[in-house]
């Protein structure tokens, strides 16, 4: 009996830490979840920059905690929170969409310590522009053009690991775009977007930029893990074929296909034949 009571109080010890910090977890969601919906319900720029200073502080403290690999915010709207299928890059985003049509990006980069290490972690911020990104270049956490991360997926080209990305940029109130790019690190730690991989029409760009109304919507996704579909987008009138505010989705679908390293363009992709 003896022996069974001190295993009762055992188990009792080693639950209450649990116990508090799920508690804990749950607070912080309902805290986040309050400003994010106290920003949408006020006019006063000033109002929503103090209170997303508020969201940037728990963030940044939660992101350098053990849990951000095994935790995730199960309600939160206005937060994206993906992490790659190989467990061992976690992106945080949001935005601050301002009275004036500015929108500021905000982005936390996670990578996991090798055999133990610290955490890799790198805080990104940038503001919406009427240019598009560069297709021909990298960027750096200097900077970042600014997007909204919502998928990621490992590949590899030899022995080296890469991430492709694909996010959103509301540009201005005229165009949107869907952004297709590849994550990838420094020995040190740093930060790198773009590299020139993605093969189409004889030629290597560095990240694809999809421009389309910024009122229609278009699908940008992974279809598997060496896949990624996308709406065939097109002129919605014929005199506006250089303007890609007036460009829509269509029917159709176009693909990337990773093949040897490269993500190879394909037009009019079959997705419903080929897989």
């Amino acid at each position: 009996m003896k022996q069974t009571g001190c295993f009762l109080i055992l188990l009792l010890l080693l639950a209450a830490p649990a116990v508090s910090l799920n508690g804990q977890q749950a607070e912080t969601e309902e805290t986040l979840s309050d400003l994010f919906s106290r920003i949408l319900n006020t006019r006063d720029d000033d109002e929503r920059v103090r209170l997303n200073d508020s969201i940037d502080l728990i963030i940044r403290e939660y992101v350098s905690s053990d849990l951000v690999f095994t935790h995730r915010f199960g309600y939160i709207r206005y937060l994206g929170q993906i992490l790659s299928p190989d467990s061992r890059v976690k992106i945080v985003t949001w935005n601050l969409i301002l009275t004036g049509g500015t929108c500021r990006y905000y982005c936390y980069i996670i990578r996991k310590g090798e055999q133990g290490a610290d955490n890799k972690t790198v805080r990104l911020t940038a503001v919406n522009s009427d240019e598009a990104p560069e297709t021909g270049k990298t960027y750096s956490a200097d900077d970042w053009y600014g997007a909204l991360y919502y998928s990621i997926q490992p590949f590899r080209v030899g022995r080296d690991t890469y991430y492709a990305i694909l996010g959103l940029d509301y540009g201005s109130l005229l165009v949107s775009r869907k952004i297709i790019d590849v994550l990838r690190f420094t020995e040190e730690g740093k930060v790198i977007f773009g590299m020139d991989c993605f093969e189409r029409e004889g030629s290597l760009k560095y990240r694809e930029v999809l421009e389309y109304h910024a009122d229609g919507v278009m699908t940008l996704r992974f279809s598997d893990r060496k896949t990624i579909l996308f709406d065939h987008l097109a002129p919605i009138s014929s005199g506006r074929k250089f303007d890609q505010g007036y460009y829509g989705t269509e029917f159709s679908f176009d693909a990337y296909i990773l093949k040897k390293g490269l993500w190879v363009f394909e037009k009019n992709f079959d997705a419903v034949n080929k897989h």
